[in-house]
């Protein structure tokens, strides 16, 4: 789980209830920087470093989100896959990266059937200014 931009590891089971607003993602929402290996994957990432990163990696997260999207719809023939990431930027734009993410994430699905992918390919690929919150994420997953 990841609150915050802090790395949060349970060694038992437990309950968690946040009374105040913050940044959270747990489990399967958390892409490691190895997964990022699709334009969408690498969208997803960039978001999720703008959505659970300290303040410079969102920033970070954001303008690469931005550069990614804009390259995916040019390369795409599909209209709805345009309508949905304006969708997403504009969320990540207005603070809610946590829509964005879900956005993404039907793209993500769009991509793999296109790509007739099952599960997904590995490789070292991290966006430009998101090392970091790469960091912490590959430790989650170690």
């Amino acid at each position: 789980m990841i609150i915050n931009g802090a790395l949060v590891r349970f060694r038992t089971r437990s309950r968690v209830e946040l009374v105040a607003k913050a940044r959270f993602m747990f489990g399967k929402q958390i892409m490691s920087p190895e997964q990022a290996d699709t334009p969408a994957r690498r969208i997803y990432f960039a978001l999720q470093t703008a959505y659970v990163g300290e303040e410079q990696e969102r920033k970070d997260g954001l303008a690469s989100a931005h550069e990614l999207i804009a390259a995916f719809k040019l390369a795409t023939t599909s209209a709805l896959a345009r309508e949905i990431l304006d969708r997403a930027e504009a969320a990540a734009a207005g603070d809610n990266c946590y829509l964005a993410l879900k956005l993404t994430r039907r793209i993500i699905n769009h991509e793999d059937t296109v790509l007739g992918r099952s599960e997904p390919a590995r490789d070292n690929f991290v966006p430009p200014g998101v090392s970091r919150i790469s960091e912490r994420i590959s430790e989650a997953h170690a």
